[in-house]
């Protein structure tokens, strides 16, 4: 499990285009029949993916945790945006088919990643929280998600956004968790952009055709930076950053949050007339 530690808006505003992707882009992180996890002190998340293939993949217990098992004293919610797979906890086995999640509470001490198809793998992405309570594990299709409707063909911006882990929805001590996926001519994501110094956030960006990008804006709403991301890719967005972006066509992503307050509507817009 790769650490990495925070960084202030001072550091960042040095940063070249390399120390920006070393710090905040997270790649690689679906790779056959592994897992992969890093470990941000940004609310102390664990960002993770993995693609089982062949067999099933177990949570690991990483020595870095000091702990029995790995949700001893955490919470984790779970994504397919891959084939049809099953997660099974603690005996249980939940059917998770594309862009179905799963949160699974703290004390669940055995979890493991299976795919129906070698040939059309489930691809899970992970985020991880410290909890202080155990809530029930649950598992929410898409179809559940109650979807939202926002943007303008206009703008560019037409999205549909499914809310999974948040205060209406499956419970959790601080993780709040869901997905955007924008309409064919829209590119722009989070519009308007904004801040939230309560929570950080975590995108992971999919479905993005292997010619294209997106430029992933971050950094102090008045001194930008951007990252330019592939397909499957993640980022880790600091509480102090604004995040948002357009792509070269359009895409899906995951949004993923830990802090001290899990309300999904909490954050403080950013008129984008004022960013620089």
């Amino acid at each position: 499990m790769e650490i990495r530690f925070q960084s202030s808006p001072r550091e960042v505003k040095e940063m070249n285009t390399q120390e920006l992707r070393d710090n905040f882009l997270v790649q690689h992180l679906m790779q056959a029949n592994q897992i992969q996890l890093v470990y941000s002190h940004f609310d102390r998340v664990i960002v993770g993916g993995v693609m089982p293939v062949s067999n099933p993949v177990l949570l690991p217990n990483e020595a870095e945790l000091r702990a029995d098992f790995f949700l001893e004293r955490r919470e984790i919610g779970i994504i397919n945006v891959g084939g049809a797979g099953k997660v099974e906890a603690d005996g249980v086995e939940y059917d998770l088919h594309k862009l179905d999640a799963l949160y699974l509470g703290k004390g669940t001490r055995s979890v493991s990643f299976s795919s129906a198809s070698a040939d059309q793998p489930a691809q899970y992405f992970l985020l991880s929280a410290p909890a202080h309570h155990t809530y029930p594990n649950r598992r929410m299709q898409k179809e559940e998600a109650a979807p939202v409707h926002l943007g303008e063909k206009a703008t560019s911006n037409e999205r549909t956004i499914y809310k999974y882990i948040h205060q209406e929805g499956i419970q959790s001590c601080q993780l709040v968790m869901g997905l955007t996926v924008l309409k064919e001519g829209s590119v722009w994501n989070s519009v308007p952009p904004h801040t939230h110094t309560r929570r950080m956030e975590v995108y992971f960006y999919f479905d993005l055709p292997e010619a294209h990008r997106v430029f992933h804006l971050m950094g102090e709403p008045q001194e930008t930076r951007h990252i330019v991301m592939a397909n499957q890719e993640a980022v880790i967005s600091p509480p102090w950053s604004v995040h948002c972006g357009p792509g070269t066509t359009n895409y899906g992503f995951i949004w993923a949050m830990a802090g001290e307050n899990y309300t999904f509507t909490d954050m403080d817009p950013v008129p984008i007339a004022t960013m620089q």
